[in-house]
């Protein structure tokens, strides 16, 4: 099989798996706090990611770093995992599963937005224009088909799915200077994450979640949502020979989600989900096509 071939199947796991993840998070927060569940997704990825490393025979790589790169592991693990899935699960808790996951997805245009200070990147029209045509698809998931009202279903939910776009946007900026493996690097991220946010879980909500649903729902976050999706998406970017028709299946995430979101939630899709959705895709493909794309490419996150 040539290597674009690899390179495609190996994305198109990563993207069916990413469109699986908002149903198993609906389905865990009906029993778990979002601190809860971020705690045993992260402890499910740490296991994963680790054994990647030992079957690649990588292991090693984690103990051959500087002193700088492991206080740079500590500073990353508070952005991802911590604030952004605090921000994300809590999206997710208040908010219907069909409006917290598109809105997920305008992270790509922030990435934009913030490449201009912090890459030294220019602003073009086509950028100014997906702006406009993406958060003009936000404002109509958001009041659920009534723009002109401005009356948000809930606004600080909005505002955490909003604020989970920015942090994961700043995420992928700083790793545009992170010199360490992928897999390690996001490895390590993880447990110097894990007690920060064991912590927050014990002054907060407890460690009282022995639920089947919950501990099974996580478990899948933490495995395939935060662990082998990564993997497969580091793997077919570099198998990649035309790393853009590769991006380019994060396209198909969002309305695959949807359906799953249907058939296994119950939720009815509203026809503003719909056309909100079209607008945001719509808006990131044109900038994607018509525009420069950021030089800063990361997965497509929850």
């Amino acid at each position: 099989m040539k290597r674009q071939s690899q390179a495609m199947l190996l994305g198109l796991g990563a993207v069916l798996l990413w469109s699986t993840v908002a149903t198993a998070f609906k389905l865990s927060l009906q029993v778990l706090a979002p601190v809860q569940l971020l705690l045993v997704a992260c402890a499910a990825s740490i296991m994963v990611l680790g054994g990647v490393l030992v079957a690649q025979q990588r292991w090693h790589l984690v103990f051959r770093l500087s002193g700088r790169q492991y206080v740079q592991s500590l500073l990353m693990g508070m952005i991802n995992p911590c604030l952004y899935y605090f921000l994300l699960f809590g999206a997710f808790d208040r908010l219907p599963a069909q409006e917290a996951q598109p809105l997920n997805y305008t992270w790509a245009l922030v990435l934009a937005y913030l490449s201009v200070p912090f890459l030294g990147q220019k602003l073009g029209l086509a950028d100014i224009l997906a702006g406009l045509i993406c958060y003009g698809g936000v404002v109509v998931i958001a009041t659920r088909g009534d723009p002109l009202s401005l009356t948000f279903s809930d606004p600080f939910g909005v505002a955490l799915a909003l604020g989970s776009t920015l942090v994961w946007s700043s995420y992928w900026i700083i790793a545009t200077r992170d010199t360490r493996d992928p897999v390690v690097g996001l490895f390590l991220n993880f447990v110097f994450g894990l007690p920060v946010i064991a912590l927050a879980c014990g002054l907060t909500e407890g460690f009282d979640f022995l639920s089947f649903q919950g501990l099974a729902g996580a478990i899948y976050v933490g495995v395939f949502e935060m662990g082998v999706a990564f993997v497969l998406w580091c793997w077919a970017m570099k198998k990649a020979e035309n790393t853009g028709q590769v991006s380019n299946l994060i396209f198909i995430s969002p309305f695959l989600s949807l359906i799953f979101i249907h058939f296994i939630l119950g939720e009815v899709i509203l026809g503003s989900t719909w056309v909100g959705l079209l607008l945001i895709i719509g808006g990131l493909w044109f900038q994607q096509h018509a525009g420069r794309p950021p030089r800063v490419q990361g997965p497509a996150g929850g």
